[in-house]
């Protein structure tokens, strides 16, 4: 597969639909997925990680399920055994060198993602894909550091602290998104684990990160409280406060307070500033005083993802918790959300 769009007329609706299937791999045969194509489907750009493969992965999946044609759930499969093999076994594929001097470390985003995939192609219901479910968790755990006060987004392939700004880095946004991921898998599989996710992966990260200035969430952090190093880490992006919004209403979900007025925060924050009111959209990214600092509203990292994801389930959260005896309907703006069904929860944007 790979580069097979070009016999397709562009603009079908069949094209449209096997446009993944046919054109997400970099080349016949290779288990790697495309960072970006050209409009006729191209590649352009690898990354040797593994975030192609897992979104084209959830995407093919979801495409399967719409569907009902088991071929694009088939290669979903086939996409996330490749990740497995790479994370678990051997990383050569993903073409990274293995530098004498580099410190050998393991990313937050790694389980994370593992743990999404593992969850929405196991359908939720364990099967083959438990066992990879529940070391995804245990691998998030080790990034619970400091007696549980911190989230450190990078550790050692043993589980320990690092030295240095690569071991004193932190990301809000991935830290709640990691959050809600493991409250849905303590929920399905070991309960005891739902008051870590919701008080070290989403409570403190989100006190933590959120910048008591101007407000929002800061990129990345140091957790010593030193200068991080990358050049955006006090931007304010659309991702970790789409993800803080589902996190807070999933944890809501589960044990009620004190996640909801977190969820007010965050949420009124994102709706004012990083949605366009004249154009519809969200901005990707916001200077550390909210306001704009780039005016696209996609690019080759903001895509058709965190917000749409992150809309559907607070949409379905809210109005699950609306219906309940005694639930939402009399607590502050939720009460008018209630009365004025069926309006939209979250607020469209225009056409």
């Amino acid at each position: 597969m790979g580069g097979g769009a070009g016999a397709r007329t562009p603009g079908s609706f069949s094209c449209r639909w096997e446009f993944l299937l046919h054109c997400a791999r970099v080349g016949p045969g290779s288990p790697k997925a495309a960072f970006a194509l050209t409009r006729d489907g191209r590649p352009t750009k690898v990354q040797r990680s593994i975030f192609s493969e897992c979104f084209c992965a959830l995407g093919l999946d979801e495409l399967g399920r719409a569907t009902g044609e088991s071929r694009y759930r088939r290669e979903a499969r086939v996409l996330l055994d490749a990740v497995v093999r790479w994370v678990r076994e051997d990383p050569t594929e993903l073409g990274r060198p293995l530098l004498a001097g580099a410190t050998p470390h393991e990313p937050l985003a790694v389980p994370m993602m593992l743990l999404c995939l593992a969850e929405q192609l196991g359908d939720g219901a364990g099967g083959p894909l438990a066992e990879l479910e529940g070391w995804c968790a245990q691998r998030l755990l080790r990034h619970l550091q400091r007696d549980g006060s911190a989230v450190l987004e990078n550790v050692s392939e043993d589980g320990q602290e690092l030295p240095g700004c690569l071991g004193r880095q932190q990301n809000p946004g991935h830290a709640l998104e990691a959050g809600w991921f493991l409250l849905q898998y303590a929920q399905r599989r070991d309960l005891a684990l739902a008051a870590q996710a919701i008080e070290g992966f989403m409570v403190r990260p989100f006190q933590a990160g959120w910048d008591p200035e101007y407000g929002g969430l800061f990129a990345f952090q140091d957790v010593d409280g030193l200068c991080p190093t990358q050049l955006e880490w006090n931007m304010k992006l659309w991702w970790p406060h789409a993800e803080a919004m589902v996190a807070f209403l999933v944890a809501y979900a589960h044990s009620r307070e004190p996640a909801l007025p977190l969820f007010q925060q965050v949420a009124e924050y994102a709706f004012q500033r990083f949605r366009d009111p004249e154009h519809g959209e969200w901005f990707g990214y916001l200077a550390r005083d909210g306001t704009v600092a780039l005016t696209i509203k996609g690019g080759p990292f903001k895509g058709c993802f965190h917000v749409p994801r992150a809309l559907h389930h607070c949409e379905q959260i809210l109005a699950q918790l609306l219906a309940e005896p005694g639930g939402l309907a009399n607590k502050g703006p939720f009460g008018l959300l209630a009365q004025e069904r069926p309006t939209p929860l979250i607020p469209p944007t225009p056409p």
